[in-house]
C-alpha cells in the first residue's frame, strides 16, 4: 500500500548526539573529455606560485562539458559563475609558522579537463604526495601548516568539482554540475544543473535547478543538517535517514513500505532518479524552491 505525506506527517525533533570521527583521506576524481588547447608547463606556474607571501592566479578557457577541479587540503574554496568563457582561479597561502614559499599550485591538463593541487612539501619517509585525476590524487601536509584559500570564476556549462579536507565549500549559483567535498567545513552549493556534497563534521546546503539525473545524487554528512532546495517539478525516488534528528518535507511524497521520523524511502512526483540524503546528528529539510 501507497501512503502519501505531507510534511506534517513527518516531522518530528530529536535531540542532537555526539560522535568522534577519525578520517584519513585521499583526493581524486574522474571526468570527460580534453580541453580545447595546451595549458602553461605545470611546473613553471608551481615554481612561480611557490613564493613566499605570493598570492597565485591562473586564468584558462575551459569549454563547455569539461571541468575544473580545485583540490585543497587545509583552506576554503569558494566559486561564482562569471559571464566570460575563462575560467580565473585565485589563492591565498597563508600559514603561522610554516613558510607559504614551500607549498606550490600545481596545474594539470588531462582529459576531463584541468586540475588544480596544492602540493605540500614531500617529507622524506612515506609516499611522496601525487596530483592526479581518475581518484589517483594523494595529498598530505606533513605537519606543515599552510592554509591555501581559493576563489574561483565559473563559464556557464563547466563541471566544478571542490575537494578539501580542513575547510568550508561554497559555490553561488553556477550554471553547470557541481561536485563539493569536505571533511571539516560545511557545504552551500547553489547551482541550475545538478550538484553532490559530502562532508564529515559541517552542515550542507544545496540548491539545484535540474529535475532529472542519470546517476544518483548524494547528500551525506556525520555531525550536521542536511537542506536541499529543490524544483516544484522534480521527479524522484528518495531515501533519507538520520540517527539523531527528524526529517521535514514540502512535497508529497508517497512512502514505499514502512517509515518513521528518522528514516524514509518513498517518491516525489512520478519519482525515477534516486536522491539519496544520510546524517547521523542533524535533521533533513527538502524544501520547494519558489518558481522565479
Amino acid at each position: 500500500m501507497h501512503t502519501i505525506l505531507g510534511s506534517t506527517g513527518i516531522r518530528r525533533a530529536a535531540r542532537l548526539g555526539a560522535i568522534a570521527v577519525v578520517a584519513a583521506w585521499s583526493v581524486g576524481f574522474a571526468v570527460g573529455d580534453a580541453p580545447a588547447a595546451p595549458l602553461h608547463n605545470a611546473a613553471t606556474i608551481a615554481e612561480r606560485s611557490g613564493q613566499a607571501g605570493e598570492d597565485f592566479h591562473w586564468s584558462w578557457r575551459i569549454p563547455a562539458g569539461k571541468a575544473i577541479e580545485i583540490e585543497g587540503v587545509n583552506g576554503a574554496i569558494h566559486a561564482v559563475a562569471t559571464s566570460g568563457e575563462r575560467v580565473e582561479v585565485s589563492a591565498r597561502k597563508h600559514a603561522r609558522r610554516s613558510d607559504p614559499g614551500k607549498v606550490a599550485i600545481e596545474v594539470l591538463e588531462h582529459e576531463g579537463g584541468v586540475t588544480l593541487c596544492v602540493r605540500y612539501p614531500d617529507s622524506r619517509w612515506g609516499p611522496h604526495n601525487v596530483c592526479a585525476p581518475n581518484g589517483k590524487s594523494h595529498m598530505s601536509t606533513h605537519d606543515n601548516d599552510v592554509q591555501v584559500d581559493f576563489e574561483v570564476r565559473v563559464p556557464a556549462g563547466v563541471r566544478f568539482v571542490a575537494r578539501t579536507v580542513n575547510g568550508g565549500v561554497d559555490v553561488e549559483t553556477l550554471d553547470g554540475p557541481v561536485e563539493a567535498r569536505t571533511v571539516n567545513g560545511s557545504i552551500a552549493v547553489s547551482t541550475r544543473r545538478l550538484a553532490v556534497a559530502s562532508t564529515v563534521n559541517g552542515s550542507i546546503r544545496a540548491a539545484f535547478g535540474s529535475t532529472s539525473w542519470d546517476e544518483p545524487l548524494e547528500f551525506t554528512t556525520v555531525n550536521g543538517s542536511i537542506t536541499l532546495d529543490l524544483s516544484a517539478h522534480t521527479d524522484a525516488d528518495v531515501q533519507a535517514g538520520t540517527v539523531n534528528g527528524g526529517i521535514e518535507t514540502d512535497f508529497p511524497i508517497t512512502v514505499q513500505g514502512r517509515f518513521n521520523h528518522r528514516h524514509l524511502e518513498g517518491r516525489i512526483g512520478k519519482g525515477g532518479p534516486r536522491l539519496e540524503l544520510s546524517t547521523v546528528n542533524g535533521s533533513i529539510r527538502l524544501r520547494m524552491a519558489k518558481e522565479s
